[in-house]
């Protein structure tokens, strides 16, 4: 109840209180509240006081309700109850919900809980699930006990009552086709069927259409069935020991299948749990699988075994089967083409007896479908082999490695690839692939190619011309030497020899690395240092023209030398050197300077019998020979002989280029005379022929003059007539074209005129062609409205009207009983002597004729 009005009206005397209003009244003697209720004026005593109002009264209206709390307690007649000391008696701690009624005042002590709230209307599933807060009897005498649930089902309106609280609304779940929806009971309950469910139990609800759980029901989930197809299963698996829709004892743990001859849609039931989607496993007549663990006759997986399926079949993997390869094709050999197979259990394959681990092949052209007792370890296809091609092959059992060259072979069942392995540094150099004979200046790496060498391929090399290879075999311990051209293929237990040459200038070891020992004619370059008998030292660059000397290609020892010495070029190098620093340390430096070459070839390849330099340097170690030296350059080591020897050279230099320069001014100034004679020849020359060209110049002037003269009043006269006759011709044109003007003026007015003449006398006759038709029109409308009318009304009814008017009159007379009647307005004369025949033998008249005029 309100008390912001308690305050601030209790001093006034008179309250008149409006219809439908009311006010509490404390009597300060008594301390007794009571109510009055308007209409009224309500004057106010010393000992009274105002606490409230006036207030409206509280009107709910059809379809609301409010809740009163301490409602005043009513006897059997409806009436107030009063205590003994005049007070409303209430039921305090009590709640009173009102419909709708008379307006009501609230008495002292009642409070509006809710306010005027409308009804709850419950639309068609749906409903409202109530609780009993206090035990009481319903209207058909079910007794409900505090904490019970129900539900008020719609469509309906819900009148709530003082013992029940609306817990909650529920909406009907809607069902579709192929759905069902999953219930759990909250409380032992029995479901809309009838069914006792126990406290957590879950049930499936399949019937299409709306459903509303009960009161102590729950939706748990909507389950979408699965739908089956031919290609398609479901794989389900059984929570607990239950019984199934076809009534199949299903226990805890199995799991089984449904596929599409069981149903075409499946929902599965609360105590199955699916397990997944099983697609069919098709196999067309060039493929099988091998299944483990089979489902066997019984239904029961027969652990530990393998059954093997051929095409063409489809079928579902029951649960438990699993595919040990997946779906596999079946081995289509070809001539060149075979299977190696190996046995895991004893069995008998056409006859022969297998054991475990034993391998054997099958070559083709053949079709192959292993069985459960076999694994196929590789497919083998025979590999074509040019002649220049070869693979390495092992005998598994014996480990002896072979090659095979120029044929088309097969690996048996006891034979592998081998990979034959070799040298970083040798595997380098194969896979540079550099000319040794064209790229043996080349000291880079060389382009390595970024694929690696097939080590189950048999090496290959081809040794260039005038060239040769020692390969050695470790096996046999014995070498071989292969010249080129050639193409060398390694056995299995055979390597290159590489050879590690000295190179640069000055030479260093190692630098040269090769397979190829080159057999020339070559040559190298060496810088050595050398110092003269008067301390003078020099750097010498020298050049080296050498070959291999091999008389017998077939003579292994001939063979044999040519690699006895590692680094050959070092050691030829290191040679010459000596003999040359050896012969140049008891020489002067000008001796030297003069006959460097002499003495440098003598030292190196000795003087015969006749004291005649040789020809050739030989070492008999490989049978190198050196055939002749090229000194490319001389250069001090020391500053001061360097300096020295550049001065004299400068100074030769010098003489000689002034000789030439000498040489040069003479035969200059020579030259320049010359020309100048001959300039001034030509300038006499030149002057002549101007001469001559002034003269014409002045003679074509003159002639030029003359006729401009006689030509300027030809000219003028010429342009005079010339000009009148054109003025002439330009007036006569003139005149011409204006009478044209003229004519063409006139006509143009003409047929103006012409046309405006046509064009108004064609407008007035089709104005005046169009007013007669309208007016024919018009007279056509009018005549057949006035026909319409006059057969509308009738010829009778027009009559009727003419003659109404006379006979109204003659009746009017007639009931007055006047035989005539004249009436006039005063100021006309009349003809009394012409009245007087009408009244005369009036009665004679068959029927008097009347004249009214209305003033």
């Amino acid at each position: 109840m309100d008390r912001s009005r308690q305050r601030g009206t209790g001093e006034e005397s008179i309250y008149r209180i409006p219809p439908f209003y009311y006010i509490h009244v404390l009597d300060q003697n008594s301390n007794v509240t009571k109510v009055e209720i308007g209409p009224k004026t309500f004057i106010r005593q010393d000992n009274e006081r105002v606490i409230y109002g006036p207030e409206k009264m509280i009107t709910v209206p059809p379809r609301h309700y409010c809740i009163v709390e301490n409602p005043a307690v009513r006897g059997q007649d409806n009436d107030i109850v009063i205590d003994k000391s005049g007070q409303v008696k209430l039921a305090h701690a009590d709640q009173e919900i009102r419909l709708a009624q008379e307006p009501f005042p609230l008495y002292p002590g009642e409070v509006l809980k809710q306010t005027v709230t409308a009804l709850k209307v419950v639309t068609a599933n749906t409903a409202l699930r109530l609780r009993a807060i206090l035990d009481f009897e319903d209207q058909s005498g079910d007794k409900k006990v505090a904490g019970d649930e129900w539900l008020f089902e719609g469509p309906g309106t819900y009148i709530p009552k003082k013992e029940v609280v609306v817990d909650e609304t529920i909406r009907a779940t809607i069902i579709r086709p192929n759905q069902a929806i999953m219930l759990r009971a909250r409380k032992e309950t029995l479901d809309r069927d009838g069914t006792p469910r126990v406290t957590g139990e879950e049930w499936l609800v399949r019937k299409v259409g709306a459903y509303l759980p009960g009161a102590y029901e729950e939706v748990v989930d909507v389950v979408d069935a699965y739908v089956l197809t031919d290609k398609k299963a479901i794989h389900l698996r059984a929570t607990r020991t239950f019984k199934d829709d076809n009534g199949k004892l299903r226990r805890n743990g199995e799991e089984w299948l449904v596929k599409v001859e069981d149903a075409e849609t499946y929902i599965p039931n609360v105590y199955e749990e699916v397990v997944g989607v099983v697609p069919i496993t098709t196999l067309t007549n060039r493929q099988y699988c091998v299944i483990i663990d089979p489902v066997g006759t019984d239904g029961k997986p027969q652990l530990g075994q393998k059954k093997l399926v051929k095409g063409e079949k489809s079928f579902f993997l029951q649960p438990g089967e699993k595919l040990e390869k997946g779906t596999q094709n079946v081995y289509v050999l070809g001539e060149d083409e075979g299977v190696i197979l190996r046995a895991n259990e004893a069995f008998k394959d056409h006859g022969v007896d297998r054991k475990p681990g034993d391998r054997w092949m099958i070559r083709g052209p053949a079709e192959y479908v292993p069985s459960v007792e076999v694994d196929v370890v590789t497919k083998r296809k025979a590999i074509p082999l040019d002649e220049n091609e070869g693979i390495y092959v092992r005998d598994t059992k014996s480990g002896k490695v072979r090659a095979v060259t120029g044929e088309t072979y097969m690996l048996t069942q006891d034979e592998e690839l081998w990979a034959k392995e070799l040298p970083p540094a040798i595997e380098t150099l194969l896979q540079s692939h550099k000319d040794p004979l064209a790229d043996r200046s080349d000291r880079s790496g060389g382009p390595s190619s970024s694929k690696s060498r097939e080590k189950t391929k048999v090496v290959t090399f081809r040794v260039p011309h005038n060239a040769a290879v020692q390969i050695y075999d470790y096996k046999e311990k014995k070498a071989r030497v292969v010249y080129g051209p050639e193409l060398v293929m390694l056995g299995p237990d055979e390597q290159f020899t590489q050879l590690s040459l000295s190179g640069g200038k000055p030479k260093r070891p190692n630098v040269i690395k090769s397979l190829v020992l080159l057999l020339g004619p070559d040559f190298c370059t060496d810088i050595i240092t050398i110092e003269t008998a008067d301390h003078a030292r020099l750097q010498l660059q020298l050049s080296y023209n050498w070959h291999f000397e091999v008389k017998d290609k077939d003579d292994k020892q001939e063979a044999a030398k040519l690699f006895s010495v590692p680094d050959f070029v070092g050691d030829a190098c290191k040679a010459i050197a000596s003999r040359v620093r050896g012969a140049v340390a008891s020489v002067q430096f000008d001796d030297f300077h003069k006959n460097s070459a002499k003495i440098i070839r003598a030292s190196v390849f000795g003087m015969d019998e006749k004291q005649k330099v040789r020809d050739r340097f030989i070492f008999p170690q490989n049978n190198l020979i050196i055939t002749s030296i090229d000194i490319q350059s001389v250069e001090p080591v020391d500053q001061r002989t360097r300096d020295a020897l550049q001065k004299s050279v400068q100074l030769a230099i010098e003489i000689t280029t002034n000789s030439q320069e000498a040489t040069a001014r003479h035969e200059a100034e020579r030259l320049e005379q010359e020309a100048k004679g001959r300039l001034e020849r030509q300038k006499i020359l030149d002057e002549a022929e101007a001469e001559r060209a002034r003269k014409e110049l002045l003679e074509l002037q003159a002639n030029s003059a003359a006729v401009e003269s006689t030509g300027q009043a030809k000219a003028e006269a010429q342009s005079r007539a010339e000009a009148q006759r054109i003025e002439g011709e330009a007036a006569v044109q003139q005149a011409k074209l204006k009478a044209e003007a003229a004519r063409i003026e006139a006509e143009s007015e003409l047929e103006r005129l012409s046309r405006a003449r046509e064009a108004e006398t064609k407008y007035v006759r089709e104005q005046n062609t169009l007013e007669i038709s309208k007016a024919k029109e018009m007279s056509e409308i009018e005549v057949g409205k006035f026909k319409n009318m006059v057969d509308a009304i009738g010829s009778e009814t027009i009559r009727s009207i003419a003659v109404s008017g006379p006979e109204m009159q003659v009746k009017l007379l007639k009931s007055l009983g006047l035989k005539s009647t004249l009436i006039t307005d005063g100021s006309s004369p009349i003809n009394l002597f012409n009245t007087a025949h009408g009244l005369i033998g009036g009665s004679a008249l068959p029927a008097p004729k009347v004249d009214s005029d209305e003033e």
